[in-house]
């Protein structure tokens, strides 16, 4: 992963001290909250409906275990003894001290870990595949072009102040596990015909008030022009964006009134005038950025299979947990592990400071020192030997972080929602805390199979429910909670925006409608082979309509 070099050191550990002399001066009344809050905002400070919160930016996802004792650490001292891993491949931290903020990001800097950019009109955290150079269909590891991106966009002069957020996501597998076309830039890393690297490019995806789907507008970009087209495609959003209506001010909303077509000419007219420019990139520094991701250098561990056989053989709730949890790595004496967030009756993506350490140690022992966070709200191990699973699964099991559930319908994603959120019009958590104990047992979440269910605490869609094949939005109706349902929506290769399937549910009723869903579904599957959203597809939302309001008339109303 990679190592900050003293500039780095330099510049965070200067933008901690500024900060600290802002925080003194809102602290001494010197500053208003109206001038503080952009200043805040870009340091990661927001502030909620109890406390400030800090969120804390985890650049595509990778950790260390020093990274992560740190976390931990910073949840013991500052907070409550928790943090709460995000759909951004971040953490956040609910009830810090604003007094404390100083310091916990000198403490961070310590480790080469900043809040930068986690808020405001900028580019934010750029995310990438949680099984980035471990997956068996990986073309090439997209981390490094998510540093060399990371590198180019931090505090940039003429894209820090844009119309909105902008987020961009980037995959080098077959299988799109970063989300790429719900993103304002989506990059697939491909070869092309002569074996070269390169990107397809989209642009313009999005959830929010209004979700929408990334157009292509380049289907082969040489991974040596990855800044310069970029570049373009920020001086046309930040040109002809809206800045007059917020709602209006994504850059979906721009490929939404300009067209898809119209927009990529005017890109590309940009790119012709920067293409030969110093952004270029030299393969040099491709390379010298892809050396820090170089793969750990990996011992063959053959005798991992006949231990992974009988041990699976003498424990039906190890074989189950590897089944679940431990997907194929591209050497094949290894695993890639994921790390639920998810227990029974839990808070999705909190994990305890004891927690955090305890990964951390496992890590460091049996994982190669590193750690990912999906944009699913779980944490992966990317590499561990077959030989060493079973002692994995028992730290696991003694930290209650074994929940065999990655994919199944309790590893649910939710938002902090109204226990937390000040933008929020429903909670998120205990909804996805009753469909987990009403959907707990192992058998009957293994009949279901796969199905993914994400809560949004309001329009936002923090919770990712647009892309949910069950999806769950919060809203607020004459002063009451209300939760509409949609069906179908999926965040992968072939991505889907879930369908509004009728009027909304109050909150003792939701959990007894997604049961009639999944109930709906087991019975008109045409065999346990064919998933929830493939059924969905193939007949449609009728069906599921008539279970929950026996009707299209009530449905529609």
């Amino acid at each position: 992963m990679y190592r900050y070099d003293e500039f780095d050191h330099t510049f965070v550990s200067a933008r901690v001290e500024q900060f600290r002399d802002q925080v003194q001066r809102r602290l001494s009344g010197e500053l208003a909250e109206d001038a503080f809050k952009p200043l805040r905002l870009m340091n990661g400070v927001y502030l909620q409906l109890h406390a400030y919160m800090l969120r804390v930016a985890i650049p595509y996802g990778t950790l260390s275990s020093r990274q992560m004792r740190m976390l931990a650490h910073i949840a013991r001292k500052y907070d409550r003894g928790y943090g709460h891993f995000t759909t951004r491949q971040n953490i956040q931290y609910n009830w810090p001290r604003l007094s404390d903020t100083p310091d916990i990001l000198q403490e961070l800097a310590s480790v080469e870990m900043h809040a930068l950019q986690t808020s405001g009109n900028c580019i934010r955290n750029v995310t990438a595949d949680h099984f980035a150079g471990a997956a068996a269909d990986e073309v090439a590891d997209p981390r490094p072009y998510a540093e060399i991106l990371r590198q180019w966009s931090s505090v940039h002069p003429e894209f820090s102040f844009l119309p909105r957020k902008f987020k961009i996501a980037v995959t080098g597998a077959e299988r799109d596990r970063a989300a790429i076309q719900v993103h304002d830039i989506g990059l697939h890393l491909k070869k092309d015909e002569n074996g070269r690297l390169g990107f397809v490019v989209y642009v313009g995806g999005g959830q929010g008030r209004t979700p929408m789907i990334a157009k292509k507008i380049r289907d082969f970009l040489p991974e040596e022009d990855l800044l310069s087209y970029t570049t373009a495609i920020m001086r046309v959003y930040n040109l002809h964006g809206r800045r007059d209506n917020k709602y209006k001010a994504r850059i979906k909303i721009l490929v939404h009134e300009t067209g898809a077509e119209e927009l990529a000419r005017q890109v590309e007219a940009e790119f012709a005038n920067l293409k030969d420019t110093e952004l270029k990139l030299p393969d040099s520094d491709i390379q010298a950025i892809a050396a820090y991701f170089a793969p750990a250098t990996l011992p063959n561990r053959p005798e991992g299979w006949g231990n992974l056989a009988r041990w699976k053989k003498a424990d039906p709730e190890f074989a189950r947990w590897v089944h679940q949890n431990v997907q194929p790595h591209k050497h094949p004496d290894y695993g890639m592990v994921t790390i639920s967030l998810k227990p029974i009756g839990g808070i999705p993506g909190d994990a305890s400071d004891e927690q955090m350490d305890i990964v951390a140690e496992i890590a460091e022992e049996y994982a190669f020192d590193e750690i990912r966070v999906s944009h699913e709200q779980n944490l992966i191990l990317p590499h561990v030997a077959l030989a060493d699973l079973e002692p994995v699964y028992r730290a696991l099991v003694a930290a209650g972080l074994a929940t065999a559930n990655a994919g199944l319908i309790t590893d649910i994603i939710a938002c902090p929602g109204l226990d937390y959120c000040a933008l929020a019009n429903a909670r998120s958590i205990p909804v996805a805390q009753e469909i987990s104990n009403r959907f707990g047992s192992a058998e009957r979440q293994a009949e279901i199979g796969e199905l993914k269910i994400k809560i949004s605490g309001c329009i936002n869609a923090c919770g990712h429910h647009h892309v949910g094949h069950i999806g769950l939005l919060g809203v607020e109706k004459k002063g009451e909670e209300l939760y509409q349902i949609t069906l179908g929506g999926s965040g992968d290769e072939h991505t889907s925006i879930g369908e509004i399937i009728g009027r909304g549910f109050e909150p003792e009723k939701v959990t007894d409608a997604v049961e009639s869903i999944v109930d709906t579904y087991l019975g008109l599957r045409r065999d346990k082979s064919e998933t929830f959203l493939e059924a969905y597809r193939r007949v449609g939302p009728q069906p599921f309509k008539d279970a929950l309001y026996g009707g299209g008339a009530q449905a529609a109303a």
